[in-house]
């Protein structure tokens, strides 16, 4: 089928899909129609009747392989043409019944025409069809075939036109779907990633900015100056501390690194586990070590103990300290520890991060991300 247009995905499966079909269903109508045809063919003209009959089925043959193949369109119009002129030219010498078996080829062919080609080709070819029907049939004839004739391809054409915008429609709908799709994703990303940033700002230079205004007559300034430019280097990523590819990452080798540093003495369990995603370890090394520094500004106590256990898919990540405690309640929304370094941080990779506490009773935090 002709076309000047770029076709969406919707659209030229429908068109592929009618040029199998069209092809199929035409070669198989024409050669049941001249099946019956053939049987009311008297005995003197059957071998008209069988040559007819071989006409259609080898014209049925390069149908059906031009719509699978998607070759030689402009053989199977040549081929239709035939047909229909053959029966029509034909139908003096095989009795009374051709008539009809001419009527029925040639409304079948110019029905399914409508559906393979554009009304400009359409158009001439029916009416010549039309010409050689009402020329083996005579004037008196034409009367009824035509209007009847011109309705078929009419609705065919309309029905053809119809599908075809909906299947456009279809294709901008689901551009569209796309399209929001695509933003949603971007909007989720950005929201991840600046949440990230948050939490990042409020580990490294709000713990930098507390620590100046409660030990800063301790505090020495290079100590102070060195820790601004650690803050910096990781806000801006000069410490490679972002990953790009998520590699598998020895999660329990990771948490040492972070035991190791940690500002209290820190009672590990581990049980070791498979390696688990770039991302996963970051998130959950980063949430670590933002419990830690809770414990050692918040709980009172220069002591905690961690576990990381695996089961299965699953591995959990528990930091407990037994110090002051506190109400997760009455922590305001413009507090970050919790809620950006730990919870979101966790959200952000599909984990969870719950936090149990109770004023003098310790806190427990629990970290947990499984598998797909």
């Amino acid at each position: 089928m002709a076309s000047n247009a770029a076709h969406g995905a919707v659209e030229a499966r429908f068109l592929s899909s009618a040029r199998q079909l069209v092809g199929l269903l035409r070669g198989a109508a024409l050669l049941l129609i001249s099946v019956f045809g053939v049987l009311a063919v008297p005995a003197g003209s059957l071998h008209i009747g069988l040559g007819l009959l071989g006409l259609m089925a080898a014209g049925a043959a390069v149908d059906v392989w031009s719509g699978l193949t998607g070759r030689a369109a402009s053989l199977t119009l040549i081929l239709a043409v035939a047909r229909v002129a053959a029966v029509c030219a034909t139908q003096d010498h095989t009795g009374g019944a051709p008539s009809l078996w001419a009527l029925n080829v040639l409304t079948t062919t110019a029905i399914t025409l409508q559906w393979e080609w554009p009304p400009t080709v359409t158009a001439p070819v029916v009416a010549a069809l039309f010409a050689v029907d009402v020329t083996a049939i005579g004037i008196a004839e034409a009367g009824s075939v035509g209007p009847r004739l011109l309705l078929e391809c009419v609705l065919a054409r309309l029905a053809f036109v119809l599908l075809r915008r909906s299947s456009r429609r279809m294709d901008v709908l689901r551009e569209r779907r796309t399209a929001l799709a695509r933003a949603e994703a971007l909007s989720l990303a950005r929201h991840r990633q600046d949440r990230e940033y948050l939490a990042l700002l409020h580990d490294t230079a709000s713990a930098t900015f507390l620590l100046t205004a409660t030990h800063g007559d301790q505090a020495a300034p290079g100590q102070i100056a060195d820790a601004a430019r650690r803050d910096l280097a990781v806000l801006t990523g000069a410490t490679g501390t972002a990953t790009t590819q998520d590699s598998p990452v020895d999660i329990t080798a990771a948490l040492r690194a972070v035991v190791e540093r940690a500002p209290i003495t820190v009672e590990t369990h581990w049980t070791q586990g498979p390696p688990l995603p770039a991302s996963v370890a970051l998130a959950l090394v980063r949430a670590v070590r933002e419990a830690m520094a809770n414990v050692a500004r918040h709980a009172g106590v220069r002591s905690a103990e961690l576990r990381v256990e695996h089961a299965r898919r699953r591995v959990t990540v528990t930091i407990v300290d037994k110090g002051r405690g506190f109400d997760p309640d009455d922590v305001a929304p413009s507090r970050r520890g919790i809620r950006g370094s730990i919870v979101e941080r966790m959200t952000g990779v599909g984990g969870t991060a719950t936090v149990t506490s109770l004023p003098t009773a310790g806190t427990i935090v629990r970290l947990e991300w499984t598998g797909e």
